[in-house]
């Protein structure tokens, strides 16, 4: 790897929590102090569900200070050590040389020390992929979990195609799930070697699960729930280099920012154009980004030390964006991708984490199929709480707003079984002979003692991001909220009689088909036509089961 001259010979102090650990030096530690840094290893690979970063030649305070070459390779022979007592691997990401006063070269060198997985508490992290029609998002999944590159007329992405009309128009129009993985050496693992979904999660020590979502405006609903639904730990932004931000671009940027999910931008199919027009897109979304509603400060990345700051970097800071210029064709700059993904720490701490854990099991129901032999199976996430194969749970609301008894058979996590499932996770949950016809997008399982509140009428503090005239009481809108879905009417604007675009407001909506589990503080995103607004759930008017009915008007 080519080591770099270091600018700045200060990084920000080493924070208590986290996942990057600085240490000087490691050589030669007593068996005390050996057993004081595993202790110290174990606690940072729980902060970073798996994985850390450990920067040698690097003070406690961030001075850079640099290890001459003997030293660093015994502190090197140390850390291994330290990684095999705890079941973990390590690899050297990048090593620099630093400007200290010393005749002799000082190096640090940054290692990620990545956990075996054990009971299959793999990194998982979903990453939601947006971005115009035919910018190439099915086709740059398809060669990075196939791991073949595309032959410039669609291959790729054939294989990611679920329904004939999207292979018919080479369009997609639902939401799909890829896998990649990456052992705990940091090394791809996709589909290539013909691998098996099972055989990938099984090698894999992370796993990155892409939702691909729909770039064509019709499909537009599609995109939004998946956004909101499946709470996707970052997105993917695909802009083609040779049209730039065209089409619904704007929109799933729009997107992005009104649900505060953080993303990073990639710019495809540099192998059709020339380098200046590929600058030109660059500087096209450089411009955007860096506008008042964005507050965005764009990276490019250009070499494979870029790659690991920008992943570092946009772990840390929400407003930094990684912008990578690659082709899927040629494979251009694809491994810099790879590398970020691979490095890429998850964006929640285990503090939150184990938070949610505590709380009573509450499970988003997305998706609905029937299995043979298996019967009916839900997939969806698990949003708090703890889940395992035989509870017992309640699933609603139905149309009279009741619960209904169920159990949970068996779990599946990224297509293979599993025994629990842990608060943030996405699985598919078999239901046994539980009838189908029962269950529809956008209800609850939840523990029979949550005793779960629903309604037919919420409050939310919105603000109308565009709308052609004024918005008023009577509009009808559809409202998204986490994986609900549902046509809404404007009961009352409090404090005033019509809304403009850019305005706030409370607003009173009442949902027209039947009650729906709401909780205050979640995120709202309606829309209606041209008309769009975001804003969170203030208030809930709670009817008990059995009262919906009349509260819905029937």
């Amino acid at each position: 790897m080519d080591s770099t001259r270091s600018e700045p010979l200060k990084r920000s102090p080493e924070a208590e929590d986290g996942n990057i650990e600085y240490k000087l030096k490691l050589v030669n530690p007593s068996q005390y102090r050996f057993e004081h840094l595993v202790t110290q290893m174990k606690w940072r690979l729980q902060e970073g569900r798996g994985e850390a970063v450990y920067q040698i030649g690097v003070e406690d305070n961030g001075l850079l200070v640099g290890l001459a070459e003997e030293e660093m390779r015994a502190s090197l022979k140390t850390l291994h050590r330290m990684a095999e007592k705890v079941g973990a691997d390590i690899t050297v990401l990048r090593e620099r040389e630093v400007d200290y006063d010393s005749d002799m070269p000082r190096k640090i060198t940054e290692v990620l020390v990545r956990k075996v997985p054990d009971n299959q508490q793999f990194l998982d992290l979903r990453v939601a992929v947006l971005g115009n029609v035919d910018s190439g998002k099915s086709t740059l999944l398809g060669v990075l979990t196939q791991g073949e590159l595309d032959n410039g007329r669609g291959r790729a992405r054939l294989n990611l195609f679920r329904h004939l009309h999207e292979i018919q128009s080479g369009r997609t129009s639902s939401i799909s799930f890829e896998i990649l993985g990456f052992n705990s050496k940091g090394e791809v693992v996709n589909y290539s070697d013909s691998r098996t979904a099972e055989e990938i999660c099984e090698s894999s020590s992370k796993m990155i699960t892409f939702i691909d979502l729909a770039g064509h405006h019709k499909y537009l609903h599609t995109t939004i729930f998946g956004l909101t639904s499946y709470c996707p730990d970052c997105a993917l932004l695909l802009v083609s280099a040779n049209t730039g931000i065209a089409g619904t671009t704007r929109e799933h940027l729009g997107l992005a920012l009104a649900l505060k999910v953080p993303f990073f931008i990639v710019v495809s199919k540099v192998d059709l154009c020339a380098k200046t027009t590929v600058e030109r897109t660059v500087r096209q979304l450089e411009r955007v980004l860096k506008q008042p509603g964005c507050h965005k400060v764009p990276m490019l990345v250009t070499s494979e030390d870029d790659a690991v700051t920008a992943a570092q970097q946009f772990a840390q800071s929400p407003n930094v964006t990684p912008i990578f210029t690659l082709s899927s064709v040629s494979g251009e700059s694809l491994d810099l991708l790879k590398v970020f993904l691979n490095i890429l720490p998850p964006l929640t701490n285990s503090k939150e984490q184990e938070e949610l854990m505590q709380q009573l099991t509450e499970f988003q129901v997305d998706e609905i199929y029937t299995v043979p032999e298996v019967g009916t199976v839900v997939g969806g996430t698990l949003s708090s709480g703890i889940c395992r194969e035989g509870d017992q749970l309640v699933v609603g609301p139905t149309d009279d707003g009741c619960f209904l008894e169920l159990r949970v058979c068996s779990i599946q996590r990224n297509r293979s079984a599993c025994r629990v499932l842990r608060a943030g996770q996405a699985a598919t949950l078999a239901l046994g002979d539980f009838d189908r016809a029962l269950l529809r997008k956008g209800m609850v399982m939840v523990s029979p003692e949550m005793n779960p509140t629903i309604c037919s009428v919420f409050e939310a503090e919105i603000v109308l991001l565009f709308h052609a005239t004024t918005f008023r009481r009577g509009f009808q809108v559809t409202v998204h909220v986490g994986n609900v879905r549902q046509t809404a009417v404007v009961e009352k604007i409090h404090a005033k009689d019509k809304l403009r675009t850019g305005e706030k407001a409370v607003v009173r909506f009442r949902f027209l088909k039947h009650p729906e589990y709401l909780k205050v503080g979640a995120k709202l995103l309606f829309r209606e036509g041209v008309t769009k607004g975001i804003g969170h759930v203030t208030d809930v008017q709670a009817i008990a089961a059995g009262e919906a009915q009349a509260n819905m008007g029937f």
